[in-house]
């Protein structure tokens, strides 16, 4: 017996070695980017929780005092232009929460040093109103005096930027930094000229440049050097906004993000993409990439157009991936409205021929601090929750949306309200944050939501149907993702494209056994959401002559430019 068998293995071995060598399975993904392995939650930082009142600065700004500033609004509501207390620490004696509900990176408000004062000019700000920022402070972190300096209301001893980036990574989370190089702080408009406001200082505190208090098309930057760090048309309500033609602003604004960089930052989102030229954001990406290879960026272009804003992602602009605006307005208006169309998705997916360079690397949302909170019902949630931790892209969720927190509203009207750490503590078993953390989770855990093909199978009404495919180097999943946004229960039966296997359901861990030709069956439940894995590489002759199409158009088109 052990003859014959010894025999059969020399047979055996003898013919494989006269053979060819075996094909390695060919690769199906959507991206190989490592950040898209990532789920962000967004905080803006001093309206998160107050873990430090030491550092609150209550008594700043004389005349113009910066901490809480009531807007008032109908039936006792009201917003705020103040200061309210959000420090690192209120964000790091919460990583924990964070991080339980799925999330493994968060997207912090600039850190850099803004003016110790309300704003005196523009337009009083008022409930809903948008572009009016007299009164307003720089408690968003939006408004640089000086790109090299913590602003005060952040640190607390023993916490500086490096301390917070190394107590986020040792809960498991990525640093995401908000970098504004497009402006400073406003800079005219003002009764009379306030102290900091439309002033630019160097990373030793010396004075770079300075607005004067003068309407941009008033400044004299050929005579005077104090003018030279700016443009001389207004763009963006009374803001100080920088000439990225003169080489010693790009210089300042590169190497003062470099600076934080270097202290733990892991990504960037880069604001107001549309406002400053490709061939900064081209040299700035260079610079960064050179000192911190493989650092991902996406930025804020806001158009609702994928052709307005797809040019960023271009290698030759600098490659910088976008917040997915075109597919959050489908997104906003699939979810708020019950009876909503899910066919109103696809054409926002690009997944072929599109205008960006990889739709897989975009980072998706459905609401933020700039737009209008989402406003939906508790079922609307979960299920935009469904679709962004299994569809492509990078998911962002906005701070407090666990929880429905001030939905529909605007800056102004209470979109960037104070959370607060009893309403964290609340949150914990609230149906939108229960169902989120089972659905990021999953997502953590998956290969194929991270970073596989999707292949759509049925996007109609209440139903979503479609693949998520990664197959690359030794990993292999098949995904088959079912969603149900309806208030009944709805049947499923797939057949296209379905592979033959033992496939194994995500939530409850049953499996399925299907044959060749044969349907897979689910009931999804009301707003719910069910997986299905295969672990295997692709075989099913149809599934992987579409997964091959997919692959070879999934980059941006050449045709037109």
């Amino acid at each position: 017996m052990r003859k014959t068998a010894a025999l059969l293995a020399t047979l055996l071995l003898a013919a494989c070695r006269q053979g060819a060598a075996p094909q390695a399975p060919e690769s199906f993904y959507g991206t190989l980017e490592p950040f898209a392995s990532e789920a962000v939650y967004f905080v803006v930082t001093d309206r998160f929780v107050n873990g430090d009142p030491d550092n609150d600065q209550r008594d700043q700004g004389g005349a113009f005092p910066t901490f809480d500033r009531p807007i008032p609004g109908p039936d006792g509501e009201s917003a705020n232009i103040g200061y309210l207390g959000g420090d690192f620490k209120g964000i790091v004696d919460n990583a924990g929460y964070i991080r339980d509900m799925g999330f493994t990176a968060v997207w912090i408000t600039p850190v850099v040093d803004n003016p110790d004062a309300a704003f005196s000019g523009g337009r009083p700000a008022s409930w809903g109103s948008a572009w009016t920022d007299q009164g307003k402070t720089g408690y968003h972190g939006y408004w640089g005096v000086n790109f090299y300096r913590l602003d005060e209301h952040l640190p607390s001893p023993g916490l500086d930027f490096a301390g917070f980036t190394a107590a986020l990574r040792a809960h498991g989370l990525k640093t995401v930094l908000d970098a504004v190089v497009n402006h400073g702080s406003p800079a005219f408009s003002m009764p009379e000229p306030q102290p900091e406001f439309g002033k630019l200082y160097g990373r030793d505190g010396e004075l770079l440049a300075d607005h004067q208090n003068l309407h941009p098309s008033r400044l004299d930057p050929v005579n005077n050097p104090l003018h030279r760090f700016f443009r001389t048309e207004p763009d963006v309500a009374e803001l100080a906004d920088f000439d990225h033609d003169n080489p010693q602003v790009r210089e300042y604004l590169i190497d003062a993000h470099l600076f934080w960089i270097a202290q733990g930052v892991d990504a960037l989102r880069l604001d107001t993409l549309k406002h400053v030229p490709h061939a900064f954001w081209k040299e700035f990406a260079e610079r960064v990439r050179a000192e911190h290879p493989g650092l991902f960026m996406f930025g804020e272009a806001w158009d609702y157009d994928a052709d307005a804003i797809a040019s960023y992602t271009w290698p030759e602009n600098g490659g910088i991936s976008v917040l997915d605006f075109p597919l959050k307005g489908a997104l906003a208006e699939i979810f708020e409205q019950p009876d909503s169309d899910y066919a109103r998705v696809a054409e926002a997916l690009h997944l072929e021929h599109g205008p960006y360079h990889n739709p897989y690397e975009l980072a998706t949302f459905y609401d933020n601090h700039d737009t209008p909170r989402m406003n939906a019902s508790d079922e609307g949630f979960i299920d935009a929750h469904n679709w962004l931790f299994t569809a492509r892209g990078i998911p962002v969720v906005y701070y407090g949306s666990e929880v429905g927190f001030m939905r529909g509203r605007g800056e102004h009207a209470g979109n960037r309200n104070y959370f607060g750490q009893a309403r964290i503590d609340a949150a914990v078993g609230h149906p939108i944050r229960e169902h989120l953390k089972r659905i990021a989770t999953l997502r953590a855990q998956s290969p194929a939501l991270q970073k596989g093909l999707q292949l759509n199978v049925e996007l109609a009404g209440h139903r979503a149907a479609f693949y998520r495919v990664f197959q690359h180097e030794g990993v292999h999943q098949i995904a088959l993702v079912l969603l149900n946004k309806g208030d009944e229960a709805a049947e499923f039966a797939v057949r296209d494209y379905l592979q033959a296997g033992e496939w194994r359901a995500a939530f409850g861990g049953e499996t399925v056994n299907v044959s060749a030709g044969e349907a897979l069956t689910a009931t999804v439940p009301a707003h719910g959401v069910e997986v299905f894995f295969l672990d295997a590489p692709v075989s099913e002759p149809t599934l992987r002559a579409r997964l091959a199409e997919l692959m070879a158009n999934r980059l941006r088109r050449t045709s037109g430019g």
